[in-house]
Formats: structure tokens, sequence, C-alpha cells
């Protein structure tokens, strides 16, 4: 039953009970007026301004780049979907779905410690010491506990991560800048944004993405014995993470002429450096963020890894994200 139903019924009782019910009702009457009208205007303003002739101008007037958003929106969504966010696995526990376990203790106080996560390949159950180790040394522990070996294979898989990692990240940081500037160019009341933001820009005609950056997490965890007392540290690994694992695993294998070896060089300070070489602008289109503060730039291997190509300076190029994804793989000298 709605409060306010349960509201009037408790008043109506009362002032059956009270000598001068009359009074009572009119102030409970006051009071409901001043719960429910506030939400009822606010309505009726913004049904208003949704159907004024000042916001369907403003619509018609940014219909392009309300589409363009939508564009990068499903391009981020592609990413997201494409992309591979998983690296490396712990064996503890590989085997546990094979014996059965029952709790026997009459004190049910304590933390059952089966709850750890036996069978999770991204977290490791270890010792205490562990635990604090991987706090100090996060990159060697992840290496050493996760199957993360210094060989090639593996650092091609951190280098895809980062790619990936780092594209999505860019793509989603752009969606948010142009969903403020949209919301900006209306200006509208603040009402709506405070409380119809959502419907606000379903009437703009925005698609607002719900895609995030799935940063894959390790966690190292310990659980007493007696199962009363855990500890836990974790690793995530964002772009700042990635680039550590990869100077590391690059120092380790020394393979700097190899594929794999020069992707390794592929950090967030090279796809930086590029974009500032470049100027900021599209090496096919020209499009250049000068002209589109919002324009989505990528780094892209002019001869792509799989075809032999190396992540050196004179190998990489800017591109805007429309023509990065019409390029792919393929080999297209930049103009």
């Amino acid at each position: 039953m709605p409060y306010a139903v349960v509201f009037v019924v408790v008043v109506l009782v009362l002032a059956l009970l009270i000598k001068y019910w009359y009074i009572v009702l009119a102030i409970a009457l006051v009071a409901l007026a001043c719960v429910k009208l506030p939400p009822m205007i606010r309505n009726i303003r913004k049904e208003r301004y949704f159907a004024s002739e000042e916001f369907l101008k403003h619509k018609a007037e940014i219909a392009s780049i309300v589409a363009e958003h939508n564009e990068v929106a499903d391009y981020t969504s592609e990413i997201r979907s494409r992309g591979t966010f998983q690296l490396g696995s712990s064996s503890t526990g590989a085997h546990a779905h094979l014996a059965s376990y029952e709790n026997t203790s009459n004190h049910n106080y304590r933390r059952d410690r089966n709850v750890a996560n036996y069978q999770a390949p991204n977290v490791h159950n270890c010792s205490l010491q562990v635990v604090r180790n991987a706090k100090a040394e996060p990159i060697k522990y992840l290496m050493k506990y996760f199957d993360i070996k210094a060989g090639e294979s593996n650092l091609s898989d951190v280098e895809n991560l980062g790619e990936d990692i780092a594209r999505l990240e860019n793509a989603v940081d752009n969606l948010h800048q142009r969903e403020a500037s949209i919301t900006t160019s209306f200006a509208p009341p603040e009402f709506i944004l405070q409380y119809y933001r959502e419907e606000f820009m379903k009437h703009v005609g925005v698609e607002l993405s719900p895609i995030i950056v799935p940063y894959p997490v390790y966690a190292f965890e310990y659980v007493s014995a007696g199962g009363n007392s855990s500890q836990r540290t974790t690793v995530t690994l964002n772009t700042e993470t990635i680039d550590a694992l990869v100077e590391t695993l690059s120092q380790k294998i020394r393979f700097y002429k190899s594929v794999a070896g020069q992707r390794a060089l592929m950090t967030a300070r090279l796809r930086h450096f590029i974009k500032t070489r470049d100027n900021h602008t599209c090496r096919y289109c020209s499009v250049s963020i000068e002209a589109e503060p919002h324009l989505l730039l990528e780094v892209d291997h002019i001869v792509p890894v799989s075809k032999g190509g190396l992540s050196t300076p004179e190998n990489l190029q800017t591109l805007c994200w429309r023509c990065n994804r019409a390029k792919s793989n393929k080999i297209v000298p930049a103009s």
C-alpha cells in the first residue's frame, strides 16, 4: 500500500478520535499537499519543457552531433565485445569440485574458511606472507602465481590486453565528454538534470551507453585455519599496471627484434608521443581535434603486427576512429 494512502488512513482515524477533528484533517491535507504537489508541478514543467519550441529547435540543430555520438557508442560496444580482458590464471583449487565438504563444527559463529574462492582462476589462495609480499611487489607476484612467464607468447597477450584496455578507456572517456557537451549545448533547467537526466537524454536522442572498462582484477587471498580471519591483496590491470608488466616482461626476455618484443614497446607513453607527433590529426582524412574537439583518435600500426609490423615510431600513425575502423587489418599507406 502506498505511503500516502497509509498516511491518510492514519490521519482519518486520529481525526475521529480527536475533538477538533476538522483541524487535524486540515493540517493533514496541507501536509499531504506539500508532499505530493512538488513532484506533480515538476512533472508538468518537465512536459512543457520537452514540448517547447526552444527544446525542439535545439534538438534539430544538434541532430548530427547526436548521431555521431551514437555511432561512437556502437563502436565502443564493438571494442568491448571483441576485446580480450583476461590474462593468466591461478591453479589453486583447480580440482576442488572433485571433493565434497561438510562443516561438522558445533560453533557456527566462525566464518567458514571454504568461502575462499578456491575454484576462481583469478584468485590465488595462499599464506598471509604471500598476501603481504604481493602488496609490496604486485608485478613480481602476479607473474609468479598467475603463470605469466617471461616468454614471447605471454608478452604478446599482455600487449593485446593493453591495446584493448587503452582503446576502450579512450572511447568511454570520449563518450562522456560528448554527453557533457550535448547537455551544455541545451542548457536545460537545473531540475531537469537533477530529476530527469536519463529522460532528457532519451528526448535528445542520445543512447546512453552503460559500457565500462572490464579491468581484469587478480587477488591473493588468505583465510585462517579457523576461518575467522582473512586478508586479501588485489591487483587491477589498468593501463598503468599493464605498462609496468610489459616493461618487466620485456626486460626479462630482451627479444626486442622479434614481433612480440617490439610490441612490448607499445605503452601509454608511446601512444601519447605518436598522437603529439602527428599533431592530434588523422593521417588519412586529416581531421584534427582542433576542428573537432571531441574527436576520438587512436594509434595504429601501418604494417599490422600480424603481418610483421613493429611497434616503432616509423610504423605507427594516428588515425581517427572512423578511419581505423575501416582500415582494420589492411596495409594502407597514409596520405
